[in-house]
């Protein structure tokens, strides 16, 4: 559609202080188009003309990715997402127009936050995300790995000493190395190190324990890890199924929205009651990039805005499903 090619276009050179129209823009797009958001604001008595501002926009729950295909048209999609989760779970599922935007879209978030990935070196120990499947991240990663040109394989399962010799062999050319691990894997391999062999490796922990170990407190956890790995600190990526952007914090669990990307809190006890401003509650998100789907979310995930946008993750409702994403409690 015109609409979504033209605001997908955008999207890179968006400066910050057009995200307002921006959301604006899409929010009066999706409320027509998109007929499980469309039913949802009808359901609560809104009216599109009346909503002018952020704090009025009615954001969708995220369980509707589980029940309902939540779509701005009809389309046929390049892939579908699908969330972490047992066998006895409902996956929510997110379907994807174009993969290409979404790969290029996740790239350019990441370059502007920790520069070029050609050259560099990305590395992934996702075994739980490469053994279930239809996973956003594992397609982000393996983009990330090719747009590096490297040479070395960039996942890995449970082989660990392969693992460190593409670590060792990155850190004796000179390059940037990353490694992006879900919370237990990382865990598993710091407990194998004899000695620290991380030091200058930019390291991302993407949670998620899967019922494996028990669960930490974000400081226990970076502090195991930085001291098992030799770094000084532990990176964070938020992201979820539901979501086309990203978020990255370079240490203590503090969040920094990308351009796409805008957090605001909930009343616990009221989620229509939502807030701009800093305080704790249940997390909204604005993904702008979700043109094709729907960019106003109600997740299940309880956090703390800060006065200059950035958040933090403490943790998830007492009834929300257990999930792949990088939630640890705080």
């Amino acid at each position: 559609m015109g609409f979504t090619n033209d605001f997908k276009k955008k999207l890179p050179s968006l400066a910050p202080q057009d995200f307002e129209a921006a959301y604006l823009a899409l929010f009066r797009f999706q409320a027509q188009h998109n007929t499980v958001y469309s039913s949802y604001i009808s359901h609560l008595g809104k009216s599109i003309s009346d909503i002018h501002k952020v704090t009025q926009i009615p954001f969708l729950p995220i369980e509707f990715f589980k029940t309902h295909t939540v779509v701005s048209y009809e389309f046929t999609p390049e892939v579908i997402f699908k969330s972490s989760g047992t066998t006895l779970q409902q996956r929510s599922q997110h379907l994807v127009a174009d993969a290409q935007f979404y790969q290029t879209h996740a790239q350019q978030l990441f370059e502007k936050e920790y520069g070029p990935l050609a050259g560099s070196v990305v590395l992934a120990l996702l075994p739980s995300y490469l053994e279930q499947g239809e996973s956003s991240l594992v397609l982000m990663i393996d983009h990330f790995i090719k747009a590096t040109g490297q040479t070395q394989p960039g996942f890995y399962l449970r082989n660990h000493a392969e693992l460190i010799t593409a670590v060792r062999q990155a850190k004796s050319e000179g390059k940037n190395a990353f490694l992006f691990g879900v919370t237990y894997a990382l865990l598993d391999l710091a407990e194998e190190l004899a000695a620290p062999e991380f030091g200058g490796v930019t390291i991302f922990e993407t949670g998620g324990m899967k019922g494996r170990r028990r669960e930490m407190v974000r400081e226990e956890l970076h502090g195991l890890l930085t001291q098992a790995f030799g770094v000084e600190t532990i990176h964070s990526e938020y992201g979820m199924t539901e979501l086309l952007s990203q978020a990255y914090s370079p240490g203590k669990g503090i969040f920094y929205p990308s351009s796409t990307l805008r957090v605001l809190i909930r009343e616990v006890n009221d989620p229509f009651n939502v807030t701009d401003k800093a305080g704790s509650g249940g997390v909204n998100v604005i993904d702008l990039a979700n043109v094709d789907s729907c960019a106003f979310i109600e997740t299940k995930d309880l956090g703390k805005l800060y006065e200059d946008g950035s958040f933090e993750i403490l943790g998830r409702f007492d009834n929300a499903d257990i999930r792949g994403c990088n939630l640890l409690v705080g």
